[in-house]
């Protein structure tokens, strides 16, 4: 954002932040309307054809439309151009917040179900099936990479330098928020995704993983609050000076955020791994309950008949 961009900006507000974003449309707002378009077709076509949705798998998608038209297309943008703090609230909102409801929106299912399955539509489920069953689907998706690409995130793009170059045009800005939104995706596929997906990560692995996820954050979080210098040299000077905002003392609240903000959603993604492992536990155990209920009723069946049989014997040899 230019200098005189940024003179035109009042001090940051919540008032501010919720007005209408620049005159220039940046690409994710443009993503989220046409996602939230695409995904209400599939759902019409579904009820054309008499299938149900449930209901709180729309609302998790469209809240995530809008949460990423208001994030990244509102003045809160701008603002974030300007300032670690808020730029850090929409890494953490893209990543730890509207990743895991479109995820949980179950898109993938949707497609798959709302195609049809002939013309073009029959192209796109070729396309998504090869895609979902590709070496490089399996590669993304593997828990073992949530740690690198949580990493590179926190510490490789801020502490390596990437940031402060890709921060100074409004186009890097828009590639960085790309990525957080792409990276929450890989990292919360694979832990509560109900998707048809290349592979299935096992309940202990999620677990471990959220665990490992967490210490990122409270490590990165106090980094960034104890440093007594800046870490990305870009908002050191970016803010207006009329606005009188210490970089430090911004970078500070940026460390607060990623340990306390960052830190809830993945608590929630922990709450909703740990009633799925319990009620896939209670299933598979009705299962054998039943299984083993039916072994013995045809056990017994068996020994009545075997039972039964003597007794004509025994009546057969007397007459």
């Amino acid at each position: 954002m230019s200098s005189s961009d940024a003179g035109q900006l009042l001090p940051p507000s919540f008032e501010q932040f919720l007005l209408p974003g620049p005159s220039t449309v940046s690409l994710l707002p443009v993503v989220s309307v046409l996602l939230a378009i695409a995904y209400t077709a599939g759902i019409m076509r579904l009820r054309r054809q008499g299938q149900r949705w449930p209901w709180w798998r729309t609302a998790c998608f469209l809240l995530a439309c809008l949460l990423m038209a208001v994030v990244t297309g509102a003045q809160i943008d701008a603002y974030g151009q300007l300032m670690f703090s808020i730029f850090m609230f929409q890494q953490l909102a893209l990543m730890m917040v509207i990743a895991p409801l479109l995820v949980l929106g179950s898109p993938g299912t949707l497609l798959l179900r709302a195609t049809p399955r002939r013309g073009f539509g029959r192209t796109v489920l070729r396309v998504a099936l090869c895609g979902l069953r590709s070496r490089a689907a399996r590669f993304a998706l593997h828990p073992a990479l949530v740690i690198p690409l949580m990493l590179l995130c926190f510490f490789g793009l801020y502490a390596g330098g990437v940031a402060d170059v890709l921060l100074r045009s409004p186009i890097g800005h828009i590639v960085l928020e790309v990525v957080f939104l792409v990276v929450g995706i890989l990292i919360t596929a694979p832990l509560v995704s109900s998707d048809p997906l290349p592979r299935r990560t096992s309940y202990p692995s999620r677990m471990f993983g959220i665990f490992l996820e967490m210490q990122v954050h409270a490590a990165f979080g106090l980094v960034t609050l104890f440093s007594a210098t800046p870490i990305v040299r870009y908002f050191a000077t970016a803010p207006p000076e009329s606005w009188e905002v210490d970089p430090v003392r911004d970078q500070g609240i940026a460390g607060i955020l990623a340990w306390t903000f960052g830190e809830l959603p993945l608590l929630a993604l922990l709450v909703v791994t740990l009633a799925r492992w319990q009620r896939r536990d209670r299933t598979r155990a009705r299962a054998a309950q039943d299984s083993s209920d039916a072994e013995t009723d045809a056990y017994n069946e068996y020994l009545l008949q075997m039972q039964q049989r003597a007794q004509d014997s025994e009546g057969d040899r007397r007459s």
